[in-house]
């Protein structure tokens, strides 16, 4: 996949693209959906797919004391772009210069003066440039203007059947609830967070459970506080089953700051700091808890490590590694 950082230099313009625009927090399977419906579009009409997407998240520069925590960094975002099948990914730099930015300029600048916009999909639901004016029925208007058609797309119900539909938003609100199961059935993967392994308190090793402290950026979205099953990703492509906790240790702390991400590989014996690791969540197994003591708490740390293990030979099983 090419990705273009700069939306003035774009070295394919004159191939012309089947384009799709959005924020793609999570690339969701909605998302998936209207990736499809550009593909699909690309194909008829015999052009390459493009999305563009914007960095950092809009709301960041638009109201950053209310911003949504995000379900995916860039490097992630552009992972699971490519693994879609996007020729290419154009990353527009999100600025108050460009907050400010009209939807007919957006549309000059980037659709059809970067990747030469030929067919243009959106959600049905799409807004875009100052004052979220541009809308399907804008973009329809300048498509005949400037040479591209329009598709808008209806939005996915969820699978569970809901009214509501496939959003960020009610991933994000599932995974506030602790329930990462329902937020892998609307990714279409596991829920998951990156980052370095750092040195903790190292109080897990001295009751037999050793675990891995990952640093994850404050932006990001993390589950409730909680112990989940899931799977820890080494960058040499190992992947290891793992009992993970998030929260404050209250058996250990009466006022800790902020939640910790800790994750206990199962039947690994080896050094992690400072790698990059990433983190899946596969299942919700209990809500964090204060124990009466180390002996309490190491008895529950073990009945965890044992359901943890049978949750993921399960999952296993049924679920690709992503």
């Amino acid at each position: 996949m090419q990705v273009i950082t700069d939306p003035t230099v774009c070295p394919d313009r004159d191939a012309g693209h089947a384009v799709t625009i959005g924020t793609y927090d999570g690339v969701h399977i909605g998302h998936q959906a209207v990736i499809g419906a550009t593909q699909r579009a690309a194909a008829r009409l015999g052009l390459r797919t493009a999305v563009v997407t914007f960095d950092p998240h809009p709301a960041r520069i638009l109201r950053p004391e209310t911003a949504p925590l995000v379900l995916t960094d860039l490097d992630l975002k552009l992972s699971l772009l490519d693994d879609l099948g996007v020729d290419t990914t154009v990353i527009v730099p999100f600025t108050e210069a460009r907050a400010g930015e009209t939807a007919e300029d957006f549309v000059l600048d980037v659709l059809v003066g970067c990747v030469g916009a030929k067919a243009v999909v959106v959600g049905n639901d799409f807004h875009f440039g100052k004052g979220r004016v541009g809308n399907v029925e804008l973009l329809t208007t300048l498509g005949k203007e400037h040479g591209f058609e329009i598709e808008g797309v209806q939005l996915m119900p969820r699978p569970d059947g809901t009214i509501e539909s496939i959003s960020s938003t009610a991933i994000r609100r599932a995974l506030a609830g602790g329930q990462v199961a329902t937020a892998a059935r609307l990714l279409g993967r596991f829920h998951e967070l990156s980052g370095p392994v750092v040195e903790g308190d190292k109080r897990g090793r001295t009751i037999g459970f050793p675990t891995a402290n990952v640093a994850v950026e404050r932006h990001r979205a993390m589950p409730a506080d909680a112990v989940y099953a899931g799977w820890y990703l080494r960058p040499d492509g190992g992947r290891w089953p793992c009992a993970i906790n998030i929260g404050k240790r209250p058996t250990f702390y009466q006022d800790a700051e902020k939640s910790l991400l800790e994750a206990h590989l199962i039947g690994f014996d080896g050094d992690l700091y400072d790698e990059q690791a990433r983190i899946q969540f596969v299942e919700l197994l209990r809500s964090e808890q204060r124990f009466d003591g180390i002996e309490a708490l190491a008895a529950q740390l073990q009945r965890d490590v044992a359901r943890a293990k049978e949750v993921l030979d399960r999952a296993s099983e049924t679920q690709p590694d992503r």
